[in-house]
C-alpha cells in the first residue's frame, strides 16, 4: 500500500502529518510512504528526520494586503497556483497512492485537488476549531474532513463528509501522574500556574507574566513554571532582574523552553498560554483548567475559535491579547486558584471536551476511505 501524505508551512500542519502516518505506519508496517511539501519550509527538515521521504513543489499563500510587495507576492502566488497543480499531478502520477492524507496549509490545496482528481481516497484532517480556506475548499471537492471537535462542523458547507475524530496527542499527556510529576519537579504543596507562550515566546505573555511573578512572589500563595521562550528569553531575565525576581527559587521557575510538558502539565492546577490547536487538545486530555490568550496574528483569528470551545464549556476564561494587563491576568489567576470549588468544576468540563481515542478515530476513517475505493 502507497500513501500519500501532505501538509506543511508551520509545525501546527506537519506534526500532525506525522502523527497520523506514525498511526498509519504502526498499523501498516509495510505501506510505502511520501510526503509533499513546500519548496523551502520547515516540513523538508521536520519530515526526513522523522524518517519519511518528501518531495516538494512551489506553491504559497495569498496575502490580504494592498501594499505593492503584497501585490507583487499575489502576481507570483497566482502563477504558482499553476505550476503547483502540474507537480502535484507529476508526483501522483509517479507514486500512484492508495491514500491521501493532508493536514492544511497551502501546499495541501493542490496536492490533494489533484489527488481527488486522479480518484485517490482522500482526506483532510483540521486540527483546528475553525477550519482554513484550502480545508473548506477540499470538503466541497469531495475530501472527507476529520475535525478536531464537533464544535468545528458548523463552519463547514452542508452535505460534505465529515467525521469527528479530535487531534493526536502524545500518550504521556494522558498518563502522567499529577503527584508524581510534582514530585520529580520538586514542588511543594501550594497551587502551581504553568504559563508559556510557544516555543518562541510572545512578547505580550512574557511582560504580563513578568509582573504576575513579582506580585506572586510577595503573595506567596502559588508556584509558577514559565517558560519565555528562544526569542523572549533574555529580554525577559533582564525584566525580572529589575524588578528583583530570580529565575528559580521561592517558588518560581522560568525557563527558556519547556522540553518535558507532559510533566509541568500534569502537575499544574492552573496553565496560561496560547491556543494553539495541539495545545487546546493537551489541555483537556490532561485534565486542565486555563486562562487563553489567543494569538492575533494568525489567519482567519482561529486561535479565538479555539479558545471559545473551552470557555463555552466553563472551562476556561480568555483574556483577547488587545486587553492583556498584569493586572488582569492576576485577577484572572487569582480568582481560579483560589476558589477551590471553581477551579474543580473547570477541570471537570475541561474534561469533558477532551478526545482520548483520536488515533482509533483517525485510524477508522481512513481504513473506511480505503475500503470504498
Amino acid at each position: 500500500m502507497r500513501i500519500l501524505m501532505t501538509g506543511g508551512g508551520t509545525a501546527g500542519h506537519i506534526n500532525p502529518a506525522l502523527a497520523i502516518a506514525n498511526i498509519l505506519k504502526a498499523e501498516y508496517p509495510d505501506a510505502e510512504f511520501l510526503f509533499v511539501g513546500a519548496t523551502g519550509r520547515m516540513e523538508t527538515q521536520l519530515v526526513p528526520a522523522a524518517g519519511y521521504p518528501i518531495r516538494t513543489i512551489t506553491v504559497r499563500g495569498f496575502q490580504r494586503r494592498l501594499t505593492p510587495a503584497a501585490i507583487g507576492h499575489n502576481i507570483l502566488a497566482a502563477v504558482n497556483v499553476l505550476t503547483a497543480s502540474a507537480q502535484a499531478k507529476k508526483i501522483i502520477r509517479d507514486f500512484r497512492p492508495d491514500l491521501a492524507v493532508g493536514t492544511g496549509g497551502y501546499v495541501c490545496g493542490p496536492v490533494l485537488r489533484e489527488a481527488i482528481r486522479a480518484g485517490v481516497p482522500t482526506a483532510v484532517h483540521e486540527s483546528n476549531a475553525f477550519p482554513g480556506v484550502t480545508v473548506k475548499m477540499l470538503a466541497k471537492e469531495g475530501a472527507t474532513v476529520l475535525l478536531c471537535s464537533e464544535d468545528a462542523r458548523r463552519h463547514l458547507p452542508e452535505g460534505c463528509d465529515v467525521v469527528v475524530t479530535g487531534n493526536p496527542i502524545r500518550g504521556d499527556f494522558l498518563t502522567m501522574d499529577k503527584q508524581t510529576a510534582r514530585q520529580e519537579l520538586g514542588l511543594d504543596s501550594r497551587p502551581l500556574v504553568l504559563s508559556f507562550g510557544g516555543s518562541l515566546g510572545a512578547a505580550r505573555i512574557n511582560e504580563a507574566m513578568a509582573e504576575v511573578l513579582r506580585r506572586s512572589r510577595a503573595d506567596g500563595r502559588l508556584q509558577h513554571i514559565h517558560g519565555a521562550g528562544k526569542a523572549g528569553y533574555e529580554e525577559m531575565k533582564a525584566h525580572l532582574q529589575k524588578l528583583g525576581v530570580p529565575l528559580r527559587g521561592d517558588g518560581i521557575t522560568v525557563r527558556e523552553y519547556i522540553d518535558d510538558m507532559p510533566r509541568c502539565m500534569a502537575a499544574a492546577d492552573l496553565v496560561i498560554c496560547r491556543c494553539g490547536a495541539m495545545t487546546l487538545s493537551e489541555l483537556p486530555a490532561a485534565g486542565k483548567p486555563s486562562v487563553l490568550i489567543p494569538s492575533p496574528y494568525v489567519a482567519e483569528n482561529h486561535q479565538f475559535h479555539n479558545a471559545m470551545v473551552l470557555v463555552e464549556r466553563g472551562a476556561a476564561l480568555c483574556i483577547e491579547e488587545k486587553d492583556l494587563t498584569a493586572d488582569r491576568l492576576w485577577e484572572a489567576i487569582l480568582s481560579v486558584t483560589a476558589d477551590s470549588a471553581r477551579l474543580a468544576q473547570m477541570e471537570q468540563r475541561v474534561r469533558q471536551a477532551a478526545i482520548l481515542d483520536a488515533d482509533r478515530r483517525i485510524l477508522e476513517a481512513l481504513q473506511k476511505k480505503l475500503k470504498n475505493r
